[in-house]
């Protein structure tokens, strides 16, 4: 099967395998394109990583190549096995933030707490 034609923003051309008469995947066929903004505008409204839309493309577009029968099952399934992997190295890097957030902000009651104990108000609210 031949490669995506599309060049990414980034100047790297589409890893995907073409699936349209137009030489392009299915991310990047104009036929697409409503399907695509309407996608996108979902994921636009969501309080996620710029990742997430990313990968939900990814799943969904491989999700209809392999129930289309355009891409087989054993390519699909490692495929799905690395988004997998992508997700839960996000979802570790969101709980590493909140850990440190509050670590941060216990440090800070700690230092509240000890000012006033030298203050003599050795107990929460006294």
């Amino acid at each position: 099967m031949a490669r995506c034609a599309a060049i990414k923003a980034n100047g790297e051309r589409c890893r995907l395998d073409a699936t349209g008469q137009q030489g392009y995947c299915w991310a990047h066929d104009p036929a697409n394109r409503e399907k695509r903004r309407v996608r996108a505008s979902r994921a636009g409204r969501a309080k996620a990583s710029r990742e997430l839309p990313e990968l939900k493309t990814l799943l969904a577009d491989l999700t209809d190549r392999v129930l289309a029968g355009e891409l087989e099952t054993g390519r699909a399934a490692v495929a799905n096995q690395l988004l997998n992997t992508r997700l839960r190295a996000i979802e570790l890097e969101r709980k590493i933030r909140e850990a440190e957030e509050i670590e941060e902000r216990l440090s800070r009651l700690e230092e509240i707490a000890r000012g006033r104990a030298k203050m003599g108000g050795g107990r929460w609210g006294a």
